[in-house]
């Protein structure tokens, strides 16, 4: 038992850390390391590895991915953020016009995917224009991961938690919509204050052309993912095969390559999370989790108080992200309870207070990295005082909530 929690806590520290200490070993690699070291040690043996992932949840995972990437090739991202970024409004209304786009895109084509494909024609338009970037760069992002909390496609951690506790599209949007809607209000108003007269700089000079754009695959693309939320909505069809299905769709293709497609799928995150579903199965085999949580319960935290379980999994996600901590508390989860409230808890508890830190969430390290290489300084201290009033803010309205939903 000491062996396999010995390796657990390495990996979990990598996840919390971004990489093994005094290692070059990422989050992705640590969790590879980790699963093969507990095979070969006989802690779990090849096919109990190969059982404890679930497939259906990376199939999913997958799925969603490439009808995201579908829009990347399309140049979708590149003309939205054009067309919106340039609109003829004071800071104060296009950083409003930038919240909503953010939120609601995130929550149909994934928010990370949505912040890779934006950021970096964001920065160059606000630059061009005279604008302070750096209000829109974290209002779009803070939007990106409340936003995304309303679904069950809206991020990785979503899926998982959804899988896990067998909820449905419909059930999921009824228990996370409203307070991801309510969320983007929250954003625009204390990024607004914050940044009251710090709108403009010195603009770049440099004009910004609207990015090529394939309607025709856009077209494909919106009406494939159309189909894909209907399946999800109208009918009771396991989901990770109504998003298979779509990718078989979308890559049979006459004018995008099916490489340059896949060449958007972050392979690194399916690996990352099957992974981890080996390490956590390893743990889980010792018998440990049950003894602890079973110890908690006594001592009167019970993870499956929904109000319990969102604040334990708020903390969580800012200490080894959001996916890592999802995946570690939904084996253990749901078993006395049958309503959403608990699905609730874990996408608004990740989504919401993932805002806090810069390392909060995978938006947040995308956004003041790619602001970094276009020449525009983030730091962890201006981040934080913005992200940390606003998922105050959001979390105590998202309690309120969960607590409505559980009484």
């Amino acid at each position: 038992m000491t062996f396999t929690v010995a390796i657990f806590l390495l990996v979990y520290v990598a996840m919390g850390a971004g990489q093994v200490p005094g290692f070059k070993v990422d989050r992705t690699g640590a969790a590879v390391v980790g699963a093969l070291v507990l095979i070969a040690a006989g802690r779990l043996s090849p096919q109990d590895a190969w059982d404890a992932i679930d497939y259906k949840t990376v199939a999913l995972l997958f799925g969603l991915m490439v009808v995201s990437a579908a829009f990347i090739v399309s140049g979708f991202y590149g003309w939205a953020t054009h067309r919106f970024a340039t609109l003829d409004l004071s800071p104060p209304a296009l950083l409003a016009v930038l919240i909503v786009i953010s939120g609601l895109l995130s929550s149909v084509l994934t928010n990370d995917v949505v912040v890779v494909a934006m950021t970096p024609l964001l920065v160059a338009i606000t630059l061009s224009r005279g604008l302070n970037p750096v209000p829109f760069l974290l209002g779009f992002c803070f939007a990106a991961n409340t936003g995304s909390a309303g679904t069950i496609i809206g991020s990785p951690q979503n899926i998982i938690a959804a899988q896990g506790l067998g909820m449905s599209f419909n059930e999921f949007l009824r228990v996370a919509a409203v307070p991801a809607l309510a969320s983007l209000p929250i954003v625009w108003g204390i990024v607004a204050f914050l940044y009251r007269g710090r709108w403009h700089g010195t603009a770049s000079g440099e004009a910004v052309a609207l990015p090529p754009t394939d309607h025709r695959e856009t077209v494909k693309a919106a009406a494939v993912t159309l189909i894909v939320i209907l399946a999800f909505v109208a009918t009771d069809w396991p989901k990770e095969l109504v998003a298979m299905a779509a990718t078989a769709v979308l890559l049979v293709n006459r004018r995008i390559a099916s490489s340059d497609m896949l060449g958007h799928v972050d392979g690194n995150l399916l690996l990352l999370l099957m992974c981890l579903f080996i390490v956590n199965a390893a743990l889980a085999a010792t018998g440990l989790p049950q003894q602890l949580l079973g110890d908690l319960k006594a001592a009167g935290i019970d993870l499956e108080q929904p109000l319990t379980l969102f604040l334990v999994v708020s903390a969580l996600s800012d200490t080894v992200g959001n996916n890592p901590a999802v995946m570690l508390l939904i084996p253990y989860v749901g078993g006395e309870r049958s309503d959403g409230a608990l699905g609730a808890a874990f996408a608004l508890g990740t989504g919401f207070s993932s805002n806090m830190f810069v390392f909060g969430s995978l938006a947040g390290i995308i956004v003041v990295e790619q602001a970094k290489k276009k020449g525009v300084a983030i730091s962890f201290g201006e981040f934080t005082r913005s992200g940390l009033p606003i998922s105050l803010a959001c979390m105590a309205m998202a309690m309120g909530w969960i607590a409505f939903l559980g009484r």
